[in-house]
Formats: structure tokens, C-alpha cells, sequence
């Protein structure tokens, strides 16, 4: 589990280092028999987006910001994985969900620009209301205020 790799890429030449990363390794719960009960394939996965060199500072306030609902107390971001059963695929199932996870948060959504209706749609929304209030006028009854 400690051999150097490759850095997580982000994209636009952003990658989280592996140094930053830390693994755990546990044993899987659910069924699976003898395989389950003696070894170890469970992966728990920590990072700390407010330590990480990958973003600048601004861009790590933002990484904050968008995954504080998901950091423990320490401020790690803790992901789990257990759904293969080598250790080795479940920690590469861990580090690509960080990544598309990170690279969700970075995303900052387009700011709404208020505009104004155009003169044609005004027209043609007042030119609908009159005639509905028309078309309401003329069901009444002759007596009614007429």
C-alpha cells in the first residue's frame, strides 16, 4: 500500500499527490463467507482538502466550503470502499471516487445575470390578458353591473 504512485489528476494540470492520501484497511462486512471473515479488503481513505497542495488558496477555500457537509471533525474527507474484493481494486475504487468528487466541488456554477423581458413578449402577454379578461366580460350576465 505505500509504494509511490502516480498523482490523482484533477484536470487543467491540478493532482492531488498520493503522499497527501492515507489508507486504512479493515475487513469488509456483509456476506461472503471464510473470504470475508480473514481478510482485509476494506479500504477507508482519508484526505484533507484544507492541507492539499493540489489547488491554489482560493480554490482550497472553495474545496472547503463545498465539502464541509462531508469532512469529519478533524476536517478529512473519509471515504470507504468495500465493494470489490481486493484490497488493491477497492483503493483504486476510493481514489477515482475522491477525484470525481474534488472535481465536482470545483465546478462553480454560472452566475445568473437578471434580464429583462423583450418589448414583444411584454406585447404579447398584455395582448393574452386583455383577451382573457374579454373573454371573461362576456360571460357575465347583462345585469351585472353593465
Amino acid at each position: 500500500m505505500s509504494t509511490p504512485r502516480e498523482p490523482l489528476p484533477l484536470g487543467n494540470g491540478r493532482a492531488i499527490a498520493w503522499s497527501e492520501l492515507r489508507f486504512e484497511r479493515s475487513r469488509s462486512s456483509g456476506p461472503g463467507g471464510q473470504n470475508v471473515n480473514k481478510v482485509e479488503s476494506r479500504i477507508t481513505l482519508r484526505w484533507t482538502p484544507a492541507l492539499t497542495r493540489a489547488v491554489n488558496e482560493r480554490q482550497r477555500a472553495w474545496l472547503c466550503e463545498r465539502l464541509a457537509s462531508r469532512l469529519n471533525a478533524a476536517g478529512e474527507l473519509v471515504l470507504h470502499s468495500d465493494e470489490h474484493r481486493e484490497a488493491s481494486r477497492n483503493q483504486s475504487a476510493a481514489c477515482w471516487r475522491l477525484v470525481e468528487l474534488v472535481r465536482a466541488a470545483l465546478v462553480r456554477p454560472k452566475v445568473r445575470t437578471a434580464t429583462k423581458p423583450g418589448a414583444g413578449a411584454v406585447r404579447r402577454r398584455l395582448q393574452a390578458k386583455r383577451r382573457s379578461s374579454e373573454r371573461k366580460r362576456d360571460r357575465r350576465a347583462v345585469g351585472d353591473g353593465d
